[in-house]
């Protein structure tokens, strides 16, 4: 079984205020338990023209932010122990969504390396950290999860890039958009 993490630069102002601070090429994180991407979480914005209305989210790869977005496809090999972990936590979040918030502040911490934990409450690098952690991946563990940036997670461990470009012209996005 494999999991796949999702890096994306979708070029909203958001993601360049926060490119100055990270310097990296990709700052948007999603998981996602098939290769076609239909089914990807993450904590991010709910309306795509609302950057401060934020949460749980299941996106939609097809469309908004995504159809124009660069991106890196990871995947990683897990057991179904692993994934049934995933998923059940992730199936827990969105039953209960409207408890959960993003996590504005959480972002800031990030950008002077300050510890906010907050209660239900994630960005999307920590969101796919802790769902990636609870489930028994470990995860750079020279920071606390709240600090977890998309390319900490793609530097912690052994993920295998299976795609990067325009998210538009991965086949496994192509063959079912």
């Amino acid at each position: 079984m494999k999991v796949y993490v999702l890096l994306t630069d979708t070029g909203t102002i958001l993601t360049k205020i926060i490119k100055l601070f990270t310097k990296e090429q990709h700052n948007h994180a999603s998981i996602s338990f098939d290769d076609n991407l239909n089914s990807v979480y993450s904590f991010g914005r709910k309306r795509s023209r609302n950057p401060f209305v934020g949460g749980f989210v299941r996106e939609n790869v097809h469309e908004g932010l995504f159809r124009d977005a660069n991106c890196a496809i990871y995947s990683y090999s897990i057991s179904e122990i692993q994934f049934e972990k995933m998923t059940k936590k992730i199936r827990e979040i969105e039953e209960n969504k409207q408890n959960y918030k993003y996590n504005f502040l959480g972002l800031f911490a990030v950008a002077i390396n300050k510890e906010v934990e907050r209660k239900n409450a994630f960005f999307c690098s920590h969101f796919v950290a802790f769902i990636l952690e609870e489930s028994g991946v470990p995860v750079k563990k020279q920071k606390p999860l709240s600090l977890v940036t998309p390319h900490d997670i793609k530097e912690t461990f052994s993920l295998n890039l299976v795609y990067e470009g325009k998210l538009a012209f991965y086949e496994g996005v192509k063959s079912t958009g």
